[in-house]
């Protein structure tokens, strides 16, 4: 009798299997997560299907061989059968080195390790083999290994009468998607949730689920970072104003004013001792502070430089931190993300290991269990989860890392209990998608947005189509980021360039022939919420961005030039001829022309900026091709500007944008004398401007923020106009952002 005859047979009438947080429909060939229909292509689901029939058994790449492919087909065997299983472990959250569901058995097949339906697959017992007669040294050795086979059965009596109780997973909070959770942190003795949204700052219970509104002085709308050890007492965050910088202050849960503890500083924590707040301090939050839990005794304990730093978590020990490092992306997940931890007693930092995928959101359990984020492979590439690394009091990592979570959306911004026992975090949805708009003849005022793009992936407009009528878009729809062209009056997209290549910014050149387009190197990212390509290092083994060209009517795509740090391009219309890119390098941003034929050109040495981060400083080109404006993302205590830049002559004007931090987006409007610019405020609200080059403005469009980690707060990214003027392509991100907890984690 084998593993699989222990479970029921999977028949009609138990079509639906359920295993962990999944379900299985074996009629519709649907695979579901927590309720979210997960995409999974019918090969690898069939894959699935015979594992769940004989769960704990070998199911053997033969028998998978017979299932998937009739016996005439002739394909390469071993490259699919192993593709389809790579798939179904990444519909899963499941590793190879460390499964949870699927576990290959070396030269055999695959085991399916979880049970279903509730059913316990139990494994049949062996029959038994006589021993052989043992000599006298070998009863001498069974004697001494006596006590150690003692212990060995009293510790498996213990963990079988006595077991680790299994990890619960449960929602604390249920805002809609208009009203997201911003902020939320869990006591230190796991009774309470401190959260913020939009109407306000609260506190909920945990097990009782009451929660209420926590009386502050009007205006003041503190955002909570981090419990003290009391747990009456909250770290907090104000933004007194859309241009000032946010303070820290100490909020008490049970009445009383709060108290302002430091003027400037963000993402603030309490070390568990209580003795000490470290906080991020600098323009760029590239700076690690740490003060006495009162305020006093500031100090800067660590300068990123050029790098940007996440917000730290301290180790159990308080002296020790741990810290994401990265550059270029505010989210930390784009290149050279680092973990590192610094130990305060000697300065000195050690790096735990580099990922291109990891999170800035950190917490460090008493166990000294170290919680971060790392973003999923493809096909679930928009999906984030946590894992664990054990550190030792060296600063060393013991054993491998382990994933605590598996589900749909980004989970981020962990907190921990402290007794360990309780973990809260976020667990927020972002879905970019392209929207367009009609512009009325004053160019003042646009109809309702309306969703062009219907998948589940990540969309950003990037062009329109020489007649007007159709938007060109990145998606990363099929796995890597390829080029589509999608009519108003359409519900799917048609290819326009399709491969396994990383491909971003689209646009097209002056005749509007072909799509120009860049292509990231294998360990470039392109920031798909952002819109930039966030280039490698430059130095670095492949830093070098190719820049592409491919016919609009279709035909195969060929090389315009290479370089390092490409990661903008834009051309002017017909009869100009003007084309610029972008090239980042350490510490500044260079500009130079380019032609589609015949390659890299001179550079405009006028436009060049002090910049490291590509988010840091946009630019766009006329329609004319005479004039560049640009902005630098500007620090939220001075009033951002947009520079105006001759390229023939090197003459500046500029035009300030007076009541907002900064600038994120803009784009010139068809007419060449007005353009389409995002605002933010440090608060986190954003609008849509109209602005003339003469420098008066309109609002056009207002959007409530989201707590987005890629973009930074905000949800609407650029709009991209028609080239008659009369319609706008638009990228908005929808999602939801919600507070969940792991129990006996």
């Amino acid at each position: 009798m084998g593993w699989g005859e222990i479970v029921p047979a999977l028949s009609e009438q138990n079509h639906v299997v359920r295993f962990g947080i999944f379900e299985a429909d074996l009629q519709t060939g649907e695979l579901r997560r927590n309720g979210s229909r997960v995409r999974l292509q019918e090969q690898p689901f069939q894959i699935l299907t015979a594992l769940l029939e004989r769960p704990g058994g070998v199911v053997t790449r033969q028998e998978l061989r017979e299932r998937l492919w009739p016996a005439d087909t002739f394909v390469d065997f071993d490259h699919s059968l192993n593709t389809a299983i790579r798939r179904l472990r990444d519909a899963l959250g499941d590793n190879a080195e460390n499964p949870r569901f699927v576990e290959t058995v070396a030269r055999r097949g695959y085991r399916f390790l979880v049970p279903i339906n509730g059913e316990v697959a139990v494994a049949p017992t062996p029959h038994p083999v006589p021993a052989p007669r043992k000599s006298h040294w070998q009863w001498l050795l069974a004697g001494a290994a006596i006590p150690i086979l003692c212990a060995v059965t009293v510790w498996h009596f213990q963990h079988a009468f006595f077991p680790r109780p299994s990890t619960i997973s449960r929602r604390l909070t249920a805002n809609a998607p208009e009203l997201p959770v911003t902020d939320g942190v869990i006591s230190p003795d796991g009774r309470y949730l401190a959260f913020a949204d939009a109407s306000g700052f609260y506190l909920r219970q945990i097990d009782s689920g009451e929660t209420n509104a926590l009386q502050l002085p009007p205006g003041f709308n503190a955002k909570p970072a981090s419990w003290f050890p009391d747990g009456t007492h909250v770290l907090a965050t104000w933004i007194a104003g859309p241009q000032e910088p946010p303070s820290i202050w100490e909020v008490s849960t049970i009445g009383g004013n709060p108290k302002k503890l430091r003027d400037e500083g963000t993402h603030p924590t309490v070390s568990p001792d209580g003795k000490q707040i470290a906080f991020l301090s600098g323009q760029s939050s590239n700076q690690i502070w740490v003060m006495d839990a009162n305020g006093s005794n500031a100090h800067q304990v660590l300068d990123g430089g050029q790098y940007m730093l996440s917000r730290p978590a301290w180790g159990p020990d308080s002296h020790r931190l741990a810290y994401v490092r990265g550059k270029y992306t505010p989210a930390m997940f784009g290149v050279e993300g680092k973990l590192e931890i610094l130990d305060l007693r000697g300065g000195k930092s050690t790096s735990l290991f580099t990922s291109p995928t990891i999170l800035s959101t950190l917490a460090w359990a008493p166990d000294g269990r170290l919680i971060y984020s790392l973003f999923e492979p493809s096909p679930n590439q928009g999906d984030a989860n946590l894992w664990e690394l054990l550190i030792d009091s060296s600063s060393r990592a013991r054993g491998a890392a382990t994933r605590i979570t598996s589900a749909n959306g980004l989970a981020a911004y962990p907190s921990i209990t402290a007794d360990g026992k309780r973990l809260a975090y976020f667990r927020e949805t972002i879905e970019p998608d392209v929207y367009v708009a009609d512009v009325d003849a004053s160019g003042t005022r646009i109809t309702e947005p309306k969703r062009l793009t219907l998948d589940e992936r990540a969309d950003l407009p990037y062009a329109w189509t020489p007649d007007n009528k159709a938007v060109i878009f990145v998606s990363n729809r099929n796995g890597s980021y390829n080029i589509f062209k999608q009519r108003a009056d359409q519900i799917e997209p048609e290819a326009l360039v399709r491969g396994n290549d990383q491909m971003i910014v689209p646009r097209l050149d002056p005749n509007g022939v072909n799509v120009l387009y860049l292509v990231a190197p294998p360990i470039g990212t392109p920031a798909s919420n952002v819109g930039y390509l966030i280039p490698p290092p430059v130095g670095s083994p492949s830093s070098k961005v190719r820049l592409m060209r491919s016919p609009l009517a279709g035909g195969p795509p060929q090389l315009v030039l290479e370089a390092e740090g490409i990661n903008n391009q834009q051309c002017a219309r017909s009869p100009s001829e003007v084309c610029v890119l972008s090239r980042l390098e350490p510490g500044r941003e260079r500009l130079f022309r380019f032609d589609p034929a015949k390659g890299l050109g001179a550079e405009i040495p006028q436009a060049e900026v002090r910049s490291s981060d590509a988010l840091d400083f946009n630019w766009t080109l006329s329609p004319d091709g005479k004039m560049l404006a640009m902005a630098k993302k500007e620090g939220i205590q001075k009033e951002p500007e947009i520079r105006l830049l001759s390229i023939d002559d090197g003459t500046v004007h500029t035009i300030p944008v007076p009541g907002y931090a900064g600038v994120s987006s803009l784009d010139w409007a068809a007419d060449g004398r007005s353009l389409w610019v995002t605002t933010y405020f440090s608060n986190a609200t954003k609008a849509l401007l109209r602005i003339k080059t003469t420098g008066t403005s309109k609002v056009i469009l207002n959007e409530a923020a989201r707590p987005i980690l890629l973009e930074g707060k905000m949800t609407l990214g650029w709009a991209i106009p028609s080239n008659d003027g009369k319609h706008l392509a638009l990228w908005k991100a929808n999602g939801s952002s919600n507070v969940w907890m792991l129990e006996n984690f």
